[in-house]
């Protein structure tokens, strides 16, 4: 069996993997309270409206 190695020019995983490990530092130490908040501002911020409204 043959294997299609193809050269990515986007690699999905990677990115989600870097995302994740940036909203990991920034939230760190911050309490449950201050996470919702942060969660909040950052879908307020981002221009995009909830599934549904």
């Amino acid at each position: 069996m043959k294997t299609n190695k193809n050269n990515k020019t986007f690699d999905a995983v990677k990115m989600m993997r870097d995302i994740r490990d940036k909203i990991s530092v920034e939230t760190i130490n911050m309490s449950f309270e201050e996470l919702q908040k942060y969660i909040e501002l950052r879908i307020k911020n981002s221009g995009l409206k909830p599934v549904g409204q």
